[in-house]
């Protein structure tokens, strides 16, 4: 089966500045805003976005990592209690505005799972989520407040997000 270019470079640059500004508008500006990219991709398009929010307002936005893989629950392993705080990030989340970025929404497990990761040490105020691609398929009533395209797909289809952080190109492809 060959690959779909869904999304170019460009198209991956306009829409990461889209989601900015709806960040922004969406809290009235950078007041109490932190910003948690889920690893690995999610954290990459977080940075973008908090370059983007600082070109805009002229102001850092705090951002950070989360790391989810505990929390899953589609991975055989053993249950051991979580020993250490699952996101990196130089600031307190209590009663922060806190925006999850993911590349790709589809069943809405990964995002659960941040939402565990997240409330397990942190009470936000409020909690956003801001993905590239939503490609439906959803098997829990989740849907996110800022999406970069939405692609209907068969489930027999892959969603793959390629950023040049660690890949040799930006695009979004169907396989």
């Amino acid at each position: 089966m060959s690959e779909r270019i869904i999304m170019d470079e460009a198209a991956i640059e306009r829409t990461t500045t889209r989601i900015a500004h709806e960040i922004l508008e969406y809290n009235k500006g950078t007041d109490n805003l932190i910003l948690l990219g889920i690893k690995t991709r999610g954290a990459f398009l977080a940075r973008r976005i908090q370059q983007k929010i600082e070109r805009i307002e002229d102001t850092v936005v705090p951002t950070g990592t989360l790391d989810i893989t505990q929390f899953r629950d589609d991975l055989e392993q053993k249950r051991t209690p979580i020993g250490k705080q699952t996101y990196e990030i130089d600031v307190n989340i209590t009663d922060q505005v806190v925006i999850i970025i993911d590349d790709v929404l589809y069943t809405g497990r990964t995002v659960r799972a941040s939402l565990d990761a997240v409330l397990q040490y942190a009470r936000p105020k409020k909690i956003g989520l801001a993905t590239l691609v939503d490609r439906g398929h959803r098997e829990l009533p989740i849907r996110a407040d800022f999406v970069g395209k939405n692609i209907p797909t068969a489930r027999e289809e892959a969603v793959s997000v390629f950023l040049e952080e660690i890949d040799p190109r930006n695009a979004v492809v169907i396989e």
